[in-house]
């Protein structure tokens, strides 16, 4: 007979709760170590944020040909619908370095914490104090030695897919209301955004004990919200046979209609899946995905 402990009590397509609080993923959670590529000459390495919470971040140094020059900063939030991938996972390691080098950026890609063990919001709390770390650098005299040396932290771009996606825009809205002191976000790149309006909310509110509802603006931006986005380009990719497609076409038309002054892209991807780019980055569409990212970063 099942032992009571052994009951569930949440079931989703990301994970199983138990009665007595153990988490069933149903995809593993694979990390590799921070490892240099010989063949392009980036580094790697990973840096703790924050003890108390063990927030750490992965950074990504493409070849140095001018020690003078400073480089454009990407800050990357993985997806992983909140509860599974990581920043340190084969995946997102390899993906991340193939966008470093070919863009010429510094890399900061966030291994911020999971729900349900850590209930929403330490995925939008974790990433924005790893953001702040970013900007603690801004005058050359910050913890880690590659952001003071090479980092160019009046162009700093926020990047994120799927659930990463949704935790850079909140970070926008923060940057604008709270201030980041040091740095200027450029832009900011949604892959794949998931937003409310899908089957996937109910999973987010029960990440999210303390919740607004369906209406919560974490879930669905409101248009104040959107006018308070503190960067002036936006880009947004979109995938024809993606469940999250029609609240990401829902998420640039309400931003344009917001009174947000600056320019907002969108870009769709025919017959493809939700984050297809990740799963198979050698298919003709990811790399046209990839050089559009490419150019929006290094746009002037």
């Amino acid at each position: 007979m099942e032992s009571d402990d052994a009951k569930v009590v949440f079931d989703s397509r990301f994970f199983r709760v138990y009665k007595d609080g153990h988490v069933q993923r149903h995809r593993p959670i694979e990390k590799i170590p921070p490892a240099d590529d010989l063949h392009s000459g980036l580094r790697a390495k990973d840096v703790v944020v924050s003890p108390e919470t063990g927030v750490s971040v992965r950074l990504l140094l493409p070849k140095i040909k001018d020690p003078d020059q400073k480089l454009p900063l990407l800050f990357y939030i993985h997806g992983g619908g909140f509860s599974f991938e990581s920043a340190f996972s084969p995946r997102f390691d390899a993906y991340l370095k193939s966008l470093v080098s070919q863009a010429n950026v510094i890399g900061v890609s966030v291994e911020y914490r999971l729900a349900p063990e850590h209930p929403i919001p330490a995925c939008y709390d974790d990433s924005w104090a790893a953001l702040q770390w970013v900007a603690s650098h801004a005058n050359g005299n910050g913890p880690e030695p590659w952001l003071n040396s090479y980092a160019n932290l009046s162009r700093v771009f926020i990047v994120g897919d799927s659930a990463g996606a949704n935790i850079s825009h909140t970070l926008m809205v923060r940057v604008r209301s709270l201030g980041l002191a040091g740095a200027n976000v450029v832009g900011m790149v949604l892959v794949h955004p998931y937003f409310g309006g899908t089957t996937d909310d109910g999973v987010w509110l029960y990440m999210c004990p303390n919740n607004g509802g369906l209406e919560d603006p974490r879930l669905r931006p409101t248009a104040e919200d959107m006018a308070m986005l503190g960067c002036g380009r936006v880009l947004v990719f979109l995938a024809e046979n993606d469940h999250l497609r029609d609240v990401g076409w829902n998420y640039c038309k309400e931003l344009k209609k917001s009174g947000w002054e600056g320019m907002v892209e969108t870009v769709e991807s025919h017959g493809e899946r939700h984050v297809f780019h990740l799963m198979n980055p050698t298919c003709e569409n990811a790399a046209t995905l990839m050089g559009k990212i490419v150019s929006f970063l290094n746009q002037e």
